[in-house]
């Protein structure tokens, strides 16, 4: 496995934290004291944007859905297409 551009021992501490999570109830604990509510809407918007990508939309249906702009739909297409496949990890869990 190649090394993330972002590790480190700190990163790696969290993650290993991470692990330790066993609920749903906790981890919304961890988002709301970790992350503002804008980053949170804005991972959940990412996230939708990649389902709806996985699942074969255009841009455009995805827009008029999702209130996504084409900046942030294409950004998420670009991480699914070339990314270190983050967002597939995550698609797969849904299935």
């Amino acid at each position: 496995m190649a090394k993330s551009k972002f590790q480190n021992p700190l990163l790696d501490e969290l993650f290993e934290s991470f692990l330790e999570i066993n609920s749903r109830k906790e981890w919304y604990k961890v988002f709301e004291d970790l992350c503002t509510i804008q980053e949170i809407k804005d991972m959940t918007l990412r996230f939708e944007v990649a389902k709806k990508l996985n699942e074969g939309l255009s841009y455009q249906i995805i827009s008029e859905q999702t209130g996504a702009s084409s900046t942030t739909i294409s950004r998420v297409a670009k991480a699914l297409g070339y990314g270190e496949g983050g967002y597939q990890l995550l698609l797969r869990k849904k299935d």
